[in-house]
């Protein structure tokens, strides 16, 4: 075992500042875990030890997280300059940024050292990470199983204890999913608490649902890399409400009592696993054995989900790709996309993906966003299953009988809530607080309302105070 093996992020940095030990031999120990953890469960697809040694020997900035191993996923808001960024496709399988995206560069300035870029399903576009390009990452509870997506490399590393956190990016569950796959914490924070600076490819998805951040072992490093990552930048459409005080601060303040909902049944009329309703149910007794107000209550939402959320990201999808064609001097073409993908560019592409279409499903998805803050009006937290079901075997989601549009179908029941958050912008995190029998984690999803992250960083720092789950390490983690 590792002298570093059940430290965080914070406790490495603490590590480092005091002279105990440097940024090179956290980064050995980093890379050492990567080798043996990764055959097991093909988590990181482009490693980065030339450039991560040259940053750790070299000056670090001081920040929360000086000297400390770092992973980015393979695509969205994080490029590296000079490092493939491929977002699992073939299209992109040549392309290299020449420039630094600002995420990267705020993780930069918070002093971590990345080492490897994290496996996600192509452009990370469902929730199961099985890119044909790098192969399937496997859940390290359970190698038969999805890690879950879209930033399931990100989740499955962090759960092998390869690296104390990760970058991850959500724009349907692809935080909260994974995490709750492989038995992290995992934050979507409010819709641009993260600016991105995605100027072209994305503005779409980013104005709709998509949030950047990670996927961590502890609730405290999740709330000071938040702290050392938020803020908008100069052209940002909106800027998220401002936070009472930091994050890391949020964590060792008492939530008070709370008014807590839960709900186990679906908004939506999708069944759930029993798996899952055990797993919510013992989440609200936890929380209600804690002090807090718990009561059972399910939204009815009048306007549907899956259609407008469905033309929303096929038309961003295309935009996208419409955009890289430019940056790539690249003509898209079927041969270079998996058959689900190339259905929904192909989709967002169409007539039926019209402008009055794309507006009609803006305004179906705000009126979702109206019946659920009438319904969380009166309580402080929403508490869900994260999953429709536990971890699904590997190609559970796979397009049959020529129908590529079924992979996407197939996820609706599965995403029922994570997607919801997306559209309504909220705060929310996936908790693992529950192992079934099979020994398979499953995440307890609870949503804040607009703004309040600081709200959600109490409430789970006084959970993980009750039921830590750090000493809980899958088979796959590092030994």
């Amino acid at each position: 075992m590792s002298e570093f093996d059940g430290l965080d992020g914070l406790a490495l940095a603490a590590l480092v500042r005091t002279g105990k030990v440097t940024a090179s031999e956290l980064l050995e120990d980093a890379v050492q875990r990567i080798e043996t953890s990764d055959r097991a469960t093909n988590a990181v697809v482009t490693t980065m030890y030339d450039e991560a040694r040259a940053t750790a020997a070299g000056p670090l900035p001081d920040g929360p997280f000086t000297g400390v191993p770092f992973l980015l996923k393979d695509g969205g808001g994080v490029a590296y300059a000079g490092v493939p960024m491929t977002s699992a496709s073939r299209f992109l399988a040549d392309y290299v940024p020449t420039q630094d995206g600002e995420l990267t560069r705020r993780y930069k300035a918070a002093g971590l050292v990345v080492c490897g870029k994290t496996n996600l399903p192509e452009f990370g576009l469902q929730a199961t990470t099985e890119p044909e390009l790098f192969g399937a990452t496997t859940n390290p509870w359970n190698p038969q199983l999805s890690a879950g997506g879209s930033s399931g490399g990100a989740a499955a590393a962090v759960a092998a204890r390869m690296v104390p956190m990760a970058n991850a990016s959500d724009s349907g569950g692809s935080i909260r999913v994974p995490a709750s796959c492989c038995g992290v914490f995992g934050m979507k924070p409010t819709r641009l608490r993260i600016s991105s600076a995605r100027r072209r490819a994305g503005v779409s998805m980013r104005i709709a649902v998509l949030s950047e951040h990670a996927v961590t072992l502890s609730v405290r490093d999740c709330a000071a890399l938040l702290d050392a990552t938020a803020g908008p930048l100069p052209g940002d459409p909106f800027v998220a409400p401002p936070p009472r005080r930091p994050y890391l601060e949020e964590t060792r303040t008492d939530p008070g009592r709370l008014r807590i909902v839960y709900s186990k049944e679906s908004p939506v009329g999708a069944p759930l696993h029993p798996d899952c309703v055990a797993a919510v149910e013992d989440a609200a007794r936890l929380c209600e054995s804690l002090g807090h107000h718990v009561e059972e209550r399910t939204p009815r939402l009048d306007s549907g989900l899956a259609g407008p959320f469905s033309t929303v990201s096929a038309g961003g999808l295309a935009w996208d790709i419409a955009h890289l064609e430019r940056v790539t001097g690249k003509t898209a073409r079927p041969e270079d996309f998996e058959e689900a993908t190339w259905d929904m560019i192909e989709r967002g592409r169409s007539d039926t993906t019209s402008l009055s279409a794309y507006m009609d499903a803006l305004a179906e998805l705000q009126t979702v966003c109206d019946d659920l803050a009438a319904f969380q009006a009166p309580y402080d937290i929403w508490l869900t299953p994260t999953t429709g079901a536990p971890a699904p075997p590997l190609g559970s989601f796979a397009a049959t009988g020529g129908d590529p549009s079924l992979t996407l179908r197939r996820q609706g029941a599965y995403l029922q809530f994570t997607t919801l958050i997306n559209v309504t912008g909220q705060p929310a995190v996936s908790v693992p607080l529950h192992w079934n029998d099979e020994g398979v984690p499953i995440g307890a999803h609870f949503v804040a309302p607009y703004g309040d992250e600081g709200l959600l960083f109490r409430l789970a720092a006084q959970l993980e105070a009750a039921r830590p789950w750090a000493g809980r390490t899958p088979p796959a983690a590092h030994r």
